[in-house]
């Protein structure tokens, strides 16, 4: 296997293009991926052919090499052919969260200079009302999935049914076989002191990042994961797709997370191993306990971060935990796996192969081992790593100082080399498995013709994860209650970065040199939760 020599690979040969012809040649019938709600599966065959029939496809319409192309869908069969094919003959995808709507959308689409849009029939209206925002917007392929809802207006002649990106033929010769240097994916991540940046995927990254999830997370061609996280995320396309990729395993897919059906989905399926967040450990332990608890195949379950009744968790369902520290932004950094000491469970294990791992204080001096600091990483491997930010040089810059990728989150490495996550030191929210930006979500706040200024934050809530908060300051004489508020962020942003609770304030807290102390903010308001309004308690609930 593939996986097994990871240390003697070598990345000249690491393309999304040659990954895939090797599985298949290992064996086409096998399956590749099942959606389980429909019951349809693809073999690795159908999946090669379909990808390159899509490539040819958009050779047809005029796309050249290095074209990007964003893909907006919810999690189904479609989404991995657009994502797969687009870079098959050399283009660029772009995954785009499915929820993104309004300026953020336009935001995503501008600032990854998409020439063309392949999107699910249901979300197609936001692009079309966007369009004429974009003019660099050329192509908007349309595919209809499951519902089979109304037509596609016709009104625009850029806009084609997904159906015709399929009718050119599979052996078509691709005008140019990408590279392994050549960029195959931008990805979208939560700016902290400004927008979303878009971290630029190499072939060869993002072919490393499956083979190490494979190699770590001891993937085998027998595996069957179970993938409800979202596909335009790094964790379900990066971590499970492109593991099942690299081992030749095979995948079970559904549309997304539902606790009442997680575990009939994993007996249905028979899947060996899975990987989730934290909210959805958190979510499946509170269900009450069954004797059905154990009566699965489910052996391995990734999760970030480990809960602290982890031991638990393992001997009442019958798996062992596995986890990981990494970043989209740059590459994986360590991993915990089986043959770790199950005393260093909620460890994120140690460095992977050809990582470098350090925790250094605030003058990039390595620190002793349990004493916390920022933890950085150096990949050894050319192009197995992000090599920055889109168009933003700056910020690639700051982010490799003294050679050294900076992540933004603390932490301590113990006596025998374990990473131990304590917090975050950048300004970012994390909210049930998505990175949330605080100036994203003020930017739109701001638009309000009411607002004079806010701070939005982290609060700690019911889960283990992070709910979000604002302080608004009103202009004078302006009167807006929570709710408008509120409203307004959803139709401007994804609904997972809408607040959860709103304050009206006269004036926030402020440093000598003007900065907002928003630990002050969220002091008070973790104190004094129940003084704030809570969305949870209104009648209004952001739509997907």
């Amino acid at each position: 296997m593939i996986a097994t020599s990871l240390a003697q690979y070598d990345p000249r040969h690491a393309t999304l293009d040659a990954l895939i012809r090797e599985r298949t040649e290992r064996g086409p019938a096998r399956p590749f991926v099942t959606y389980l709600p429909e019951r349809r599966t693809l073999s690795y065959g159908e999946f090669d052919s379909l990808t390159r029939r899509l490539s040819a496809g958009l050779d047809a319409f005029g796309l050249p090499p290095q074209a990007h192309v964003a893909v907006i869908f919810e999690n189904c069969l479609e989404q991995l052919i657009a994502t797969f094919g687009i870079n098959r003959g050399g283009r660029v995808t772009v995954p785009i969260n499915a929820s993104a709507r309004g300026e953020l959308l336009q935001y995503f689409l501008a600032f990854a200079d998409c020439s063309a849009v392949i999107v699910e029939a249901r979300l197609y209206p936001r692009v079309a009302e966007l369009q004429a925002q974009l003019p660099q917007l050329r192509h908007v392929f349309v595919a209809n999935i499951a519902s089979r809802p109304e037509p596609v207006p016709a009104w625009c002649e850029q806009v084609r049914p997904w159906e015709e990106l399929l009718s050119a033929a599979a052996d078509a010769p691709a005008p140019r076989v990408p590279g392994y240097r050549d960029l195959a994916m931008l990805m979208f991540t939560s700016g902290t002191t400004g927008p979303s940046k878009a971290i630029m995927f190499p072939h060869a990254h993002i072919t490393y990042w499956g083979l190490e999830v494979a190699h770590h997370h001891e993937y085998t061609p027998e595996d069957i994961a179970y993938v409800f996280m979202p596909l335009f995320h790094g964790n379900a396309l990066l971590g499970s797709t492109m593991a099942t990729l690299a081992a030749g395993s095979a995948m079970a897919l559904t549309h997304r997370f539902s606790v009442s059906r997680f575990w009939d989905d994993v007996r249905a399926s028979g899947a060996t191993v899975t990987n989730a967040i934290g909210s959805v450990v958190d979510f499946l332990w509170a269900q009450p306990e069954s004797p059905a608890d154990r009566q699965h195949q489910l052996r391995r379950f990734h999760a970030v971060p480990v809960p602290r009744y982890g031991h638990a968790f393992e001997a009442r369902f019958g798996l062992s935990f596995m986890s990981a520290f990494g970043l989209t932004d740059y590459c994986l950094g360590t991993s915990f796996n089986t043959r770790h000491p199950r005393s260093k469970l909620g460890s994120a294990g140690t460095a992977r192969t050809n990582i470098e791992v350090r925790v250094v204080d605030e003058e990039d001096i390595e620190q002793p081992a349990g004493v916390p600091g920022e933890i950085v990483l150096r990949n050894r491997v050319p192009w197995a790593a992000s090599p920055g930010y889109y168009k933003a040089p700056e910020q690639t810059l700051a982010s490799r100082r003294n050679l050294w990728f900076h992540t933004g989150d603390r932490g301590y490495l113990d006596a025998d080399g374990h990473l131990f996550f304590t917090d975050r030191i950048k300004d970012s929210i994390r909210r049930r498995g998505e990175n949330i930006s605080a100036f994203e979500v003020e930017e739109a706040v701001r638009t309000h013709p009411a607002v004079q200024d806010v701070a939005v934050y982290a609060i700690r809530a019911e889960s283990s994860e992070d709910e979000v908060a604002m302080s608004v300051v009103l202009h004078e004489g302006h009167r807006c209650d929570e709710e408008a508020l509120v409203r307004h962020c959803a139709a401007n942003l994804s609904y997972f970065m809408v607040p959860r609770f709103v304050e009206i304030v006269t004036e926030l807290p402020m440093t000598l040199s003007m900065k907002v102390e928003k630990y002050k903010l969220r002091a008070r308001a973790e104190a004094e939760r129940g003084r704030l309004w809570d969305r949870n308690r209104s009648s209004f609930q952001p739509s997907r």
